[in-house]
């Protein structure tokens, strides 16, 4: 997440955090049988309106599943859409679309049943080949999605997106088949134990290739151009305002599903949100460094740690400057601010200094230990090492000065990180001038896509639960690369790793090409988010994720509102 997801890219979700967000699931394994949707939480639906009111910082950038790339399209999507598997409240792989699955013995072909009952919005049967249409549409040349790499550990997969290859463009031949109308086989290039949780995340959602090509190039636009076959759908949509969801009365698990409505407002302002929140008019708010310390004894008040991680990313690309091409310069910024600092006054929410790609207390490898407790730390703030990197870079690069334009987001809380770079880097080494382009979200993407900035501030959310989901974005010419990054020994550390069939080997490798990419000093990390926020105590069981989209509204419920 992601983006994030995230990753990308990434994101400012504010219905958890009006302050940053960021992108964005999977798991080890699943028995297979059928679930029900969590028969705990079919119970009476409590007697008061079940309506919630919540904010957004940002409009919906895409909501055609194979297409997206951000962590808010992913948590729409999450909501009103499903995939063969869905992320349950304590993160675990339930079914969704899937009655029920079966693997060969050596975890390489996955044979799906359907659940009879799985319908779209219009009333009519979701099928296998609705899964079969949308992964292909995913990775077909003329509608190639950023997030194609992420379909990867299905055979082939790899192949048709990779110009050259003779499989380019054979969507055919992708590892996915429509045994019948309500079977589907998967078949792998090697074991993935996050396979499952996989089939969760949204570019592996189905789509009803019929009304898409009904709705041509007007799908995915508007709330009607759109089918849904999730807990809920979206009965409203004003871009740049807000959105409505309402229950999906075709949902397969109806009964599980309590709330009626969910109204959606954009709101950038933190001031605004909070003013939002004493008034009633919503249940939820992130909130900023000052609004923290202003409300840490309320007892709405609520903290918690997330798998995001935030960075700068450094363009070797950028059409503006050649200066982070250069690696003691890339290493001098990464010494020059001080992250804890960052944390502590500007932050205040949780959030940790990161020396890290991969986020701590996140998957456990082979041997049960952390991959961040196994691989440590990278870098840290030396004042005196940055400086005599910096000159050193300076005099590679026969200048005596860089100027350097930040891309950011258009937040409260982004515009004060930029300013906070700016000023620590301007002060910290000498020569150096940072000017600040702050963007709307979408538009940010947009650029960072398209390679045009120098540097920006990003983050990621991670889309299942493995390393891979942060590692594999800096592959040279990835999609989510977007700065030009490239190392053959990077590349082949991860690109063997997803073909290793032994767990233990493809562990080591992934610890070797974090090493890899720091020693690169490719991005410079800044913190693994946490979010700070006030949420009303009769908001019940919103299910927060770890990876993947970062909530579902599924469970939730309204109970105790006076």
């Amino acid at each position: 997440m992601k983006k994030s997801k995230w990753s990308l890219l990434l994101t400012l979700v504010l219905v958890l955090s009006m302050f940053l967000a960021a992108c964005s699931g999977g798991e080890k394994k699943e028995t297979g049988e059928k679930k029900g949707g969590n028969e705990g939480d079919k119970t009476e639906k409590p007697a008061e309106p079940q309506v919630l009111n919540i904010l957004d910082g940002e409009e919906i950038p895409s909501m055609d599943s194979s297409q997206a790339t951000d962590s808010v399209s992913f948590e729409v999507m999450n909501n009103v859409m499903e995939g063969l598997y869905r992320l349950d409240k304590e993160n675990k792989p339930t079914p969704g679309v899937a009655l029920s699955h079966d693997t060969n013995e050596d975890g390489t072909v996955y044979t799906f049943k359907l659940n009879p009952e799985a319908k779209w919005s219009d009333g009519s049967k979701v099928t296998a080949n609705d899964f079969v249409y949308s992964w292909r549409k995913a990775l077909h040349p003329d509608t190639l999605s950023e997030y194609a790499y992420i379909m990867g550990p299905v055979k082939n997969a790899n192949a048709i997106q990779t110009d050259g290859d003779p499989l380019f463009g054979k969507v055919e031949e992708l590892g996915v088949k429509a045994v019948d109308e309500s079977t589907l086989e998967v078949t792998l290039e090697a074991p993935a134990p996050y396979f499952l949780g996989l089939t969760g995340f949204a570019t592996f959602y189905p789509q009803k290739e019929e009304f898409v090509k009904a709705q041509g190039d007007k799908y995915a636009l508007e709330a009607n151009t759109l089918l849904y076959n999730g807990p809920f759908v979206l009965n409203e949509w004003k871009h740049n305002e807000g959105w409505q969801y309402k229950k999906n009365d075709n949902y397969w698990d109806k009964d599980s599903v309590k709330l009626d409505e969910i109204n959606v407002k954009i709101v950038k302002d933190v001031a605004t949100s909070v003013n939002l929140y004493e008034t009633g008019q919503t249940d939820i708010t992130g909130l900023s460094m000052e609004y923290v310390d202003q409300y840490k004894d309320h007892e709405d008040l609520y903290t918690r740690g997330e798998a995001t991680v935030f960075f700068l990313r450094l363009n070797q690309n950028s059409k503006n400057s050649d200066a982070l091409k250069n690696a003691n310069i890339r290493k001098a910024i990464d010494m020059a601010y001080d992250k804890q600092s960052m944390v502590d006054v500007l932050l205040n929410n949780g959030s940790t200094p990161a020396y890290y790609l991969v986020p701590g207390e996140f998957t456990p490898g082979p041997d049960g230990e952390d991959f961040r407790k196994t691989n440590g730390n990278f870098g840290g703030y030396d004042l005196e090492k940055a400086k005599e990197l910096w000159a050193a870079g300076l005099k590679e690069l026969g200048k005596e000065s860089v100027e350097l334009e930040l891309l950011n987001y258009d937040s409260d809380g982004a515009k004060k990180m930029g300013e906070f770079f700016k000023n620590q880097l301007e002060k910290n080494l000498p020569g150096i001038k940072v000017s600040i382009k702050a963007q709307p979200f979408k538009q940010k993407l947009e650029l960072e896509s398209k390679g045009e900035y120098d540097f920006s501030y990003a983050g990621w959310g991670p889309d299942y639960q493995d390393p891979m989901t942060f590692l594999d974005m800096f592959v040279t010419d990835g999609a989510h690369n977007q700065m030009g990054y490239s190392n053959p020994a990077y590349d082949k550390l991860i690109n063997d790793a997803k073909k290793e069939m032994d767990q233990e080997k493809r562990w080591e490798m992934m610890l070797e090409a974090e090493k890899v990419l720091f020693e690169d000093q490719a991005i410079s990390p800044l913190y693994q988010r946490g979010v700070t926020g006030l949420q009303k105590p009769y908001v019940k069981d919103l299910a927060h994720h770890l990876f993947g989209a970062d909530v579902s509204y599924k469970w939730a419920y309204i109970e105790g509102k006076q």
